[in-house]
């Protein structure tokens, strides 16, 4: 088997690869991201099984993806690969599920309660077991990359009363305690490099909860001229644009910054873009023959409508909701704004409701083998109903996709050839300083998508994202 190191370092021959930094480790341009990967989503699995065999190499998880079931189903997959050329990347700080019952038993110092049910911390006692933990989870002796997760969580709390020069100070000071002991945790063997994840590097300097690379890097030096901050995170995409255009770190940007200082840098959210308050889903969604309006989706449900009604006067029983699935689905519909508000909320508000009603629905006495049938056409008629939700939902997705292809051709970026995310990950996979870029890719489908990019050639995604930049306002 090829050793840990040489699997490392024939990354440099590869097609595409990336150095991360000055790590020695080179990465494939797109990365596996793991936010909301299920240890027992088959599907899941499958996808991250694609990536690797496709020659992916980077895979980015974190302690509290899933409450850690998305470390166990890496840990999983990787029993059955060739670590030595796997680079794995996990993070630490969140407080919430198993790790908000461990908090209430330790009480660690330094606690950020943000919020009920959502407590941060990065002092070296919580980091201690997010390390252990996350080790165990993937069965790995050494994790390559540990980064702090939203360490920014202090001064957001901060704000709520006003952010102060002292509050900057204690921030910089916990970074640097927590640096000091991820050092240790260096030369005891248990991670290789470490760094931070912050949505807050790309902020303007002005802002009170801007998160300065600069500073950081600084607390590192502090520590040892040879030290192993060496990798940073933070999101990039077609409408996030600040770690490429804001310049808050010393006149330069953050990926700037990055390549003059050779940190490894990671772009997440490539294709889920906050605009506002609202969050964009930056691919295409039109599915043929999908009901785009109100109008057209209360057609496409009549048929379950007037299946349902025949519960009441055939079997005398009651319709789910009292009213019945279809029109629960219809009152719901104008609330959908985009498919990712239909895949956030279709479980919990749709589809277990309608299966605990399935199973309390009991058929009268000797009329058993009606109501089977009439299940059996509910049931399919059901589903019909669901996926044309679905599609209302993605035609209203698509309108903003539009909207976002047009931009891009405003921008100098029009190719109707690629879908609208292939078009996001080429951007920023031709940026020459941005190590990885990583992508949300829990279906196949999404694996083959985001592939499919690195069949087209690089474009300028400097002038592009700038560009952008410039249309934002208007």
């Amino acid at each position: 088997m090829t050793s840990y190191i040489e699997g490392f370092a024939q990354g440099a021959e590869r097609p595409n690869f990336k150095p991360l930094g000055q790590t020695g480790l080179w990465s494939h341009p797109l990365g596996f991201g793991c936010y909301r990967v299920e240890e027992d989503d088959p599907a899941h699995e499958a996808a991250l099984r694609d990536y690797l065999a496709r020659g992916g190499n980077l895979i980015d998880t974190s302690a509290n993806y899933t409450d850690g079931g998305a470390e166990r189903a890496v840990g999983r997959i990787l029993r059955d690969v060739d670590r030595a050329s796997i680079i794995v990347v996990t993070k630490g700080g969140y407080i919430q599920g198993d790790n908000l019952r461990l908090a209430q038993r330790r009480n660690f110092p330094e606690v950020v309660k943000y919020g009920p049910g959502l407590w941060h911390c990065i002092h070296p006692e919580f980091l201690a077991t997010q390390i252990e933990r996350s080790r165990k989870r993937m069965g790995l002796a050494t994790l390559d990359v540990f980064l702090l997760h939203n360490p920014e969580y202090f001064l957001n709390a901060c704000e709520k009363r006003g952010v102060t020069a002292a509050d900057h100070n204690e921030f910089y000071r916990r970074i640097r305690e927590a640096f000091a002991f991820l050092e240790t945790q260096v030369a005891a063997g248990t991670i290789r490099f470490y760094g931070i994840s912050s949505n807050n590097f790309p902020l303007p300097a002005s802002d009170p909860t801007h998160v300065s690379l600069a500073r950081c890097l600084a607390q590192a030096e502090s520590i040892a001229p040879d030290h192993r901050f060496k990798v940073v995170q933070f999101p990039l995409n077609l409408f996030e644009t600040g770690a490429v255009t804001e310049i808050n770190n010393a006149g330069l940007t953050p990926l700037a910054f990055c390549a003059a200082k050779g940190i490894g840098a990671l772009a997440n959210r490539p294709l889920n873009a906050f605009t506002g308050r609202q969050m964009a889903r930056l691919a295409d969604f039109t599915s043929q023959n999908a009901p785009a309006s109100l109008e057209a989706l209360t057609l496409a449900l009549l048929p379950l409508s007037e299946h349902e009604a025949t519960l009441a006067t055939d079997f005398a029983l009651p319709l789910m909701a009292d009213e019945g699935l279809a029109k629960w689905l219809l009152q719901l519909a104008p609330r959908l704004a985009s498919a990712l508000v239909w895949e956030q909320n279709a479980y919990r508000l749709v589809i277990l409701p309608l299966r605990q009603w399935l199973s309390q629905l009991a058929p009268p006495p000797h009329q058993e083998d009606a109501f089977e049938s009439w299940r059996d056409r509910f049931i399919h008629l059901a589903n019909e109903a669901l996926q044309a939700v679905a599609g209302f939902a993605a035609a209203q997705s698509q309108r903003e996709s539009d909207a976002a292809r047009g931009r891009l051709a405003t921008a100098g970026y029009a190719d109707e050839r690629q879908s609208l995310s292939q078009m996001a990950i080429n951007t920023l996979r031709s940026l020459p300083s941005l190590s990885c870029t990583l992508v949300g890719m829990r279906q196949p489908r999404y694996v083959a998508d985001a592939f499919g990019a690195l069949a087209y050639p690089p474009v300028d995604g400097e002038s592009i994202l700038k560009r952008l930049a410039g249309l934002s306002l208007k």
